[in-house]
């Protein structure tokens, strides 16, 4: 395999990273309620996906069963945006994404009950820490416990649609799955603010403001990360993948202390239990990287 694609591919891999990371920010940055807020970043998304299966020609026929269920997928992953972003609204950027490192902690719970595997001893050590760490995070910053309790979710929720995608994915065009469950969202949310009486003359009223970084969000943080995502996969190794994965929190929380400064300063023990929880999700890569390596 090429040197310079694969250093290329993981300086790829880096960007993207960054921007997710970024995806934090702009939540902040957007005055709009989570609710709207994840609507419009999945309609717009889903359109500029759209635009890429078209122009790419990608075959969109799947069975119906297949589709009722990313439909539904869809919602798992639209409630992880919600409960994300109003994590955000509550607290700050550095407490949801401090929390939303646990995604993988949740995820190693999550597996052995959907694949049906032993629980590995080291996970439930690593799953003890993450809590330890939490537990840091609570204790000097319980002014933000409805942020902390709404990033936990979103962390949860994440970890199931990836355990769901897990099985999409090796059967259909990762592009095509996107789509499905970003209209599957809409569709969702569309029903539940149409039953709320939301849809009005002021609902979609947007300002200029959050019209640009509603694009920036959808297109750049939404579209095109996700497609960019997968084709850096083929030249890095997924150990590689997930790894560089876990620096979103901390490239998140280094943009959002240099765009909102003193807001999102925080006590040195919070920082103390973050690094024990991003630490722990490293480690936690690593040594499921040595067990595949043994494996082979």
């Amino acid at each position: 395999m090429p040197k310079d694609k694969v250093l290329n591919s993981y300086l790829h891999l880096h960007f993207i990273v960054f921007i997710w990371g970024f995806t934090a920010v702009l939540g902040a940055l957007i005055s709009l309620e989570a609710l709207p807020l994840v609507w419009y970043r999945m309609l717009f998304a889903s359109f500029f996906i759209l635009i890429f299966i078209f122009f790419r020609k990608i075959p969109t026929k799947l069975p119906p069963r297949t589709i009722l269920s990313l439909l539904f997928a869809g919602l798992v992953i639209a409630l992880h945006w919600y409960t994300f972003f109003r994590a955000i609204k509550v607290s700050n950027v550095s407490v949801t994404l401090a929390c939303l490192s646990t995604g993988a902690f949740f995820a190693s719970i999550l597996e052995p009950i959907f694949f049906k595997r032993k629980v590995i001893g080291y996970e439930v050590l690593f799953g003890l820490i993450v809590i330890a760490g939490l537990y840091l995070i609570f204790d000097v910053e319980a002014r933000y416990v409805e942020g902390i309790i709404l990033a936990l979710t979103s962390a949860f929720l994440s970890a199931s649609f990836s355990i769901i995608n897990g099985k999409f994915v090796q059967a259909y065009e990762p592009t095509v799955i996107s789509f499905y469950e970003l209209l599957g969202g809409v569709l969702f949310f569309s029903v539940f603010l149409a039953i709320g009486g939301n849809f009005n003359a002021e609902f979609f009223k947007l300002s200029w403001n959050d019209v640009i970084w509603l694009f920036v969000l959808s297109s750049f943080c939404t579209a095109y990360a996700f497609i960019a995502s997968v084709g850096v996969m083929k030249y890095l190794s997924p150990y590689t993948v997930m790894l560089t994965i876990n620096l979103e929190p901390i490239y998140g929380i280094i943009l959002a202390l240099i765009v909102f400064g003193e807001k999102e300063q925080m006590n040195s023990q919070f920082y103390i239990g973050a690094l024990i929880i991003l630490s722990t999700v490293i480690l936690n890569g690593f040594f499921k990287n040595r067990k595949k390596e043994k494996e082979i």
